[in-house]
C-alpha cells in the first residue's frame, strides 16, 4: 500500500477530525493575555493597533490551519498545507515582535502546538526547543517568574500535542490494519464460497457427463436428459459464483439435502438423508448446509463408498460413508474450508475412522 495514499485525515467521519479545530480555537482565548498586555503598555497607538490586528490575524490563520487538517486529503498534502500555515504564523509572529517586542512570546505555545501536529516529530521537538530559547531570551530581565511560567506552558503543550499526535497515528494505523484484515477476510470468504460452489457442481457435472457418454448408444433419450442437466448445472454454477463474488450467496439446508441426494445417486452411492429438518437450530442451518455440501463432494470424489448417511441434530451434522476411511479423505482446500467455517462459528470438526469408511462430525 502506498504510504502517501494513507492519510491521517482521509476519512473525516471521526468527530475529532471533523471538529478538532474547535479544540484548537478554544485555546485562542489565551491570546487575550498578550493582547491585554499590549493595550496596557506604553507603546504608541499605531503600534498597539497594529499588534492587536496581527494577533487577531494570527488567531484566524491558526484556526484555518486546523480546519484544513480536518479535511479529506493525503498525509503529504496535509503536511505541506500545515507547513505553509506554520510559516505564515512565524511571519506574523515576527511582525508582532517588530512592533511590540517581547509580547510576541504569547504566540509561542500555538506555534509549538501546530508544529507538533504537522511536522515530523524531530522537527516538532526542534521547534519546541527554539520557542523555549526565544521565550527565555525575550522575557529574561523583565522581572518576576513570567519566563518560567511561559516556558512551562510551552513544554506542557508540546507534551500534550505529542501524545495526541501519537494517539491519532495509532488510531489511523488501527483503522488501516482493520481495513486490510476485512479485505483479507472477504477474499477468504469469496475463495471458500467459490471453491465450495464450483467443486460441488463440477463433480455433479462430471458424473452426469460420464453417464451421458455411456448411454449415448444404448439410451439416447436418457443421455439427452443427462446432457440437459449438465447444461442446467453449468448455468446454476455460474449464477452461484456471481452471487458468491457479490457477497449474497447463502446456502439452504433443504436445497443442499436435495442436491446431495442427486449427486450421490449420479455417483452410484446410496444415500440415507434426514427427513425432518425442523430440528436444526435456524442459527446453524447455513453453516451446516455449507459443511454438508463439501462433505458430500469429498465422499463422491475420494471415498469409493457405496452408502452415505447424513444425520442432523439441533446444532450438529454427521456424514458417514463406508468407503476407504480417512486415507480417502484429503485435507485439501475443501476440508480446510470446512474447518474454517466451523471454527468461525465457534464449533468443532472431527474426522473419525469407522473401518470401513469415515465419519465427519460437526458440532456448533
Amino acid at each position: 500500500m502506498n504510504a502517501e495514499a494513507v492519510s491521517t485525515h482521509s476519512q473525516p467521519t471521526d468527530p475529532w477530525r471533523r471538529w478538532g479545530w474547535v479544540m484548537g480555537a478554544v485555546w485562542l482565548v489565551f491570546l487575550a493575555f498578550p493582547i491585554a498586555g499590549v493595550v496596557a503598555s506604553d507603546e504608541s497607538r499605531p503600534r498597539t493597533v497594529g499588534a492587536v490586528a496581527l494577533f487577531v490575524l494570527f488567531g484566524l490563520v491558526y484556526i484555518r490551519a486546523f480546519v484544513r487538517m480536518g479535511r479529506p486529503s493525503t498525509e503529504r498534502s496535509v503536511r505541506r498545507d500545515g507547513v505553509a500555515h506554520l510559516v505564515a504564523l512565524l511571519l506574523i509572529c515576527g511582525a508582532i515582535h517588530a512592533l511590540v517586542g517581547a509580547f510576541s512570546v504569547g504566540a509561542g505555545p500555538y506555534l509549538v502546538a501546530l508544529s507538533m501536529f504537522v511536522l515530523p516529530l524531530w522537527a516538532g521537538v526542534l521547534m519546541t526547543a527554539a520557542v523555549l530559547v526565544l521565550t527565555f531570551w525575550l522575557t529574561t530581565g523583565a522581572g518576576g517568574a513570567d519566563e518560567w511560567f511561559l516556558m512551562g506552558i510551552v513544554v506542557l503543550i508540546a507534551v500534550v500535542t505529542g501524545v495526541v499526535r501519537g494517539l491519532d497515528r495509532r488510531t489511523v494505523l488501527y483503522e488501516q490494519l482493520t481495513g486490510e484484515l476485512a479485505m483479507a477476510a472477504e477474499r477468504d470468504r469469496v475463495a471458500r464460497d467459490v471453491h465450495d460452489v464450483v467443486g460441488h457442481t463440477l463433480t455433479a457435472m462430471s458424473l452426469k457427463a460420464d453417464v451421458a457418454e455411456r448411454l449415448v448408444a444404448t439410451d439416447p433419450e436418457r443421455a439427452r436428459r443427462e446432457i440437459a442437466e449438465v447444461a442446467a448445472l453449468s448455468r446454476q454454477a455460474l449464477a452461484e459464483v456471481r452471487a458468491a463474488v457479490g457477497g449474497i450467496r447463502s446456502a439452504s439446508l433443504s436445497d443442499e439435502i436435495a442436491s446431495a441426494e442427486r449427486v450421490l445417486a449420479s455417483a452410484g452411492i446410496r444415500s440415507e438423508m434426514p427427513s425432518d429438518l425442523t430440528i436444526v437450530d435456524p442459527r446453524h442451518r447455513v453453516v451446516l448446509a455449507w459443511v454438508l455440501r463439501e462433505a458430500v463432494t469429498n465422499v463422491v470424489r475420494h471415498s469409493n463408498a457405496t452408502v452415505c448417511r447424513v444425520v442432523l441434530g439441533p446444532s450438529s451434522l454427521t456424514v458417514e460413508d463406508d468407503g476407504r476411511g480417512p486415507s480417502g479423505l484429503r485435507e485439501g482446500n475443501g476440508l480446510r474450508g470446512v474447518r474454517e467455517r466451523v471454527d468461525a462459528a465457534g464449533g468443532e470438526l472431527r474426522v473419525i475412522d469407522v473401518s470401513p469408511g469415515v465419519r465427519l462430525e460437526v458440532s456448533l
